[in-house]
């Protein structure tokens, strides 16, 4: 025969040697790749070299440090530990977003009609005591946001190691 099973190139049928030990094949692919390496000699030893080298492979000893699985227990309860301290802290700074928010909108009005009575009191341009109010408004995010920032930067050598 030609070395061509309906059609199957040698390349592909290389590419699915490969296939077939990583991702599986179709049962289509799998049926046409039976095909050639029945016929063809080159492709069938190739196939065969790629099983005893993955068999190989399987039974080689990789040597692990001793005490590699206690290091690595260590290490994840480490992390776990460190998580959970945190959590708490991220349960407030929730609370507190969602308290500042609430009180935003429910006194928002009144802040808006105290700013407008104080600019037309000052006689202070209307846009200042309306970004006054879009200030007022950001506050709480700002302050949260320099709070992030400033835990976050003490923190940047732990998180290099």
């Amino acid at each position: 025969m030609s070395g061509h099973g309906e059609g199957l190139t040698h390349a592909r049928a290389e590419e699915w040697i490969a296939k077939e030990r990583v991702e599986g094949l179709s049962g289509a692919e799998q049926e046409l790749l039976s095909t050639h390496l029945s016929e063809c000699v080159l492709c069938a030893e190739k196939a065969n070299a790629t099983a005893e080298a993955l068999r190989a492979l399987r039974t080689m000893p990789v040597a692990v440090p001793r005490d590699l699985a206690r290091r690595t227990q260590f290490r994840v309860r480490l992390r776990a530990r460190e998580l959970q301290l945190r959590e708490p802290r991220w349960r407030i700074v929730w609370l507190a977003s969602a308290a500042s928010w609430l009180f935003g909108a429910v006194t928002a009005p009144y802040v808006w009609r105290g700013l407008e009575w104080l600019g037309t009191t000052a006689v202070a341009p209307k846009l200042l005591w309306q970004m006054s109010f879009g200030v007022w408004w950001a506050l709480p995010a700002i302050v949260a946001g320099v709070i992030l920032l400033i835990e976050n930067a003490g923190r940047a050598p732990d998180s290099m190691l």
